[in-house]
This record gives C-alpha cells, sequence and structure tokens, in this order.
C-alpha cells in the first residue's frame, strides 16, 4: 500500500493480533482500528493505551455508541487534547496511571 502501510487479518483472538503487530511493528507505534465493537473489545481487556477520537455531527439515533456498552465509559482515561471546528471535534485520551 501507497506510504507502506501493512494490513495483518488474523483470527486467532485480540492478544494475538496484537502480540503479533507489536513483532511487525519492531518498535514503532501501533494503531488499532476498527468500529466500536472492535475498539471496545481492546478497551475491555485494557489493551488501549491512547485514543484518537474523530467526531462528527450526526443526526440523533444515527451511528454507533463507541462507550455506550462500556460499564464505566472512559473511566482511567484523561483528556489530554481536544481540537474543534464547527465540523469535527479531535479528542485524544490517554490512559491514566493506575
Amino acid at each position: 500500500m501507497q506510504g507502506e502501510t501493512t494490513f495483518r487479518f488474523v483470527d486467532s483472538g485480540i492478544e494475538s493480533a496484537l502480540d503479533r503487530t507489536f513483532d511487525a511493528a519492531d518498535g514503532d507505534d501501533v494503531r488499532i482500528g476498527g468500529g466500536p465493537a472492535t475498539i471496545q473489545q481492546y478497551l475491555r481487556a485494557g489493551l488501549i493505551d491512547e485514543l484518537h477520537l474523530v467526531i462528527t455531527p450526526v443526526l440523533l439515533g444515527r451511528g454507533e455508541r463507541l462507550f455506550g456498552r462500556l460499564d464505566g465509559g472512559t473511566e482511567g482515561y484523561k483528556c489530554a487534547e481536544l481540537v474543534s471546528s464547527p465540523a469535527v471535534v479531535h479528542v485524544r485520551l490517554v490512559r491514566t496511571a493506575q
């Protein structure tokens, strides 16, 4: 892929997928992309250190809730950065020391 981005698909569980990704990254940053169900799995397992959320306005009743099915929502994370415009909001959440 242009820019040297590589996608790998595994079906052996999220921990296995993340381990393989860290090995392939060889010390570089690893980013998890996906819809709410994917991100929720990693959040429940405590495997996300930082989230970059891109929020765009939608009509009420549309879209999927990222934190709707998580007990505690964003508990354990703090807002490190918030940038907004009339069209989009970027929020960076980082895990707090536990």
